[in-house]
């Protein structure tokens, strides 16, 4: 189970140093793909293959913009000696991540995001929406 949130620095190759805790917990190779917002998402690989069971029970026709949001980009990762993952170009891209980066647990996978739009995640958060979800959803 993943929690928590991390902030470390990308570098211009698009290394970041994942903690160790969180990389026993990825296993050697993982699968990292678009998140549902604005950042990146690092499945361990039985974790991938639960979400694709998934994306793969939704009817082709219907449903294919979704199939290829995730699976067009998605890549084999690991880590290297010093502990660091490479985000590719498509991805720094697409989540806005430049410098400063904050890894997030959640449960079944990693979210990296760029500071500022993890800052804005934060500042979205309400608490009484929070709770009205919960509710609705009989917590």
């Amino acid at each position: 189970m993943f929690y928590g949130e991390y902030r470390h620095t990308i570098d211009a190759k698009g290394r970041l140093f994942i903690p160790s805790k969180l990389r026993e917990k990825l296993g050697e190779e993982f699968m990292l793909s678009r998140g549902f917002d604005k950042c990146v998402c690092i499945y361990p690989m039985d974790e991938w293959e639960s979400f694709t069971r998934k994306l793969d029970d939704l009817p082709v026709a219907k449903e294919r913009h979704v199939r290829r949001y995730f699976y067009a980009g998605a890549y084999e990762g690991s880590a290297d000696a010093q502990g660091r993952i490479t985000v590719s170009q498509l991805y720094r891209d697409f989540a806005g991540l430049e410098k400063e980066v904050v890894i997030v647990g959640n449960r079944t996978h990693l979210e990296l995001w760029s500071l500022d739009a993890w800052n804005e995640e934060q500042s979205a958060i309400n608490n009484e929406e929070v709770t009205r979800e919960l509710i609705d959803l009989g917590f």
